[in-house]
């Protein structure tokens, strides 16, 4: 039996965007049943939200297109994860930055943006909606990303 692939979703606090696009990833392998092919979580960059649960903001969004946050606590990324995870995907290129500082040169290959999924779309940050309130906006953007990144590695493992 094929081994899982192992996808880490990576922004600053682990309370808005990467929780979101787990939860949006998720959905998508329910949505086409899959779910048993891969392995997700998210963390953060910084330790600043340890322990909670997603921002309500992106529960609310996410509960509006019936996909539920409330499950995720926020955690930070570790050493380990660079070892264990196929990709590990950054919400910007601030936090891009951050991994690629403290990741191992072998594994630099496994980072790179989330919204590099998206056709035509290299290099795009997702905006951080904690203090602009774009939730509903992130959400749409990571849902659609999602949608692709679901998409092209199934492509690959067939």
């Amino acid at each position: 039996m094929k081994e899982k692939t192992k996808i880490l979703f990576v922004c600053m606090g682990n309370i808005c965007r990467s929780p979101t696009a787990e939860g949006t990833f998720r959905a998508q392998m329910e949505k086409r049943g899959v779910e048993r092919l891969f392995e997700i979580d998210s963390a953060g960059t910084h330790a600043y939200h340890i322990g909670e649960r997603p921002d309500s903001r992106s529960q609310l969004a996410a509960n509006k297109c019936h996909v539920d946050l409330s499950y995720q606590r926020a955690r930070q990324v570790r050493e380990s994860d660079f070892y264990h995870y196929d990709y590990m995907f950054a919400m910007d290129t601030s936090n891009l930055s951050v991994l690629q500082s403290i990741c191992p040169s072998e594994y630099q290959t496994k980072l790179s943006l989330m919204l590099d999924n998206i056709p035509n779309n290299q290099g795009e940050s997702v905006p951080d909606p904690y203090f602009e309130g774009r939730f509903d906006e992130v959400f749409e953007m990571l849902d659609c990303a999602s949608g692709f990144l679901l998409q092209s590695l199934l492509k690959k493992s067939l």
